[in-house]
């Protein structure tokens, strides 16, 4: 579903990729693991759109994206639930789903579907719809982000360090969701920080480090490597 070849980035002359290459398949999760600044949330951003890459190439479903703009993008497939959340503190639940449909189209029924389905997926954004975004928690806030991506009906979600700055118990109840969304065969590529996690639900898994992917492999078969147990997994 997407090919990244040869992604190099620089910040003015400092590198943050250097001949970046990977692949996600369809249906599957892929697990994109690394340290701050490694490079990781810039991938998602020329994956997305955001950044333009000094050379290199992303596909998606076989077609070469070049300098395609992100509306477009994500009007092809591609949904990213960014860092942080960035939700619109001061509109309801509502009105921040119904933005995740603007790229897409505002056909009313459409609307009303996915609604539904991200109500149905997480219950408590249906029982708080009317309330501001602002007032929520930060594991509520997350749901709802994740929420907002799907209303676009992506082929891909890409999420960028979805645990971060949650409590270990909201870390799990997310990510029986995302396993949820798998299961009904969303393709999903997860950049985190939390490797345990992110490796055990993972169908295959990158590690990158200073621009450069370093291993990769079996989600599985990452979670047991002498390097990343070492590296990410001591205690």
């Amino acid at each position: 579903m997407l090919a990244v070849e040869g992604l190099s980035v620089f910040y003015g002359d400092l590198p943050a990729l250097r001949e970046v290459s990977f692949e996600v398949r369809r249906g599957e999760v892929v697990a994109l693991i690394g340290p701050n600044g490694a490079g990781k949330t810039t991938t998602l951003k020329v994956i997305l759109g955001l950044l333009t890459p000094r050379s290199g190439e992303v596909s998606f479903e076989r077609k070469k994206l070049g300098r395609e703009p992100s509306y477009q993008r994500v009007r092809e497939g591609i949904a990213l639930v960014p860092e942080g959340r960035r939700i619109f503190p001061d509109m309801t639940v509502e009105e921040n789903l119904e933005l995740g449909a603007y790229a897409v189209g505002n056909h009313r029924e459409q609307v009303r579907e996915r609604l539904e389905r991200v109500y149905a997926l997480f219950p408590r954004l249906y029982e708080r719809r009317r309330q501001l975004a602002g007032t929520f928690s930060g594991g509520e806030q997350q749901m709802l982000a994740i929420g907002r991506a799907l209303m676009s009906a992506p082929k891909l979600l890409m999420l960028d360090e979805p645990s971060l700055g949650l409590a270990p118990r909201v870390i799990d109840a997310l990510y029986d969701h995302l396993q949820a969304l798998h299961r009904e065969g969303l393709t999903i590529l997860l950049v985190e920080q939390f490797v345990y996690g992110a490796l055990e639900v993972a169908d295959r898994g990158y590690v990158l480090e200073r621009g450069t992917i370093v291993r990769e492999g079996t989600g599985s078969d990452l979670l047991h490597d002498d390097y990343i147990q070492r590296t990410y997994l001591a205690l």
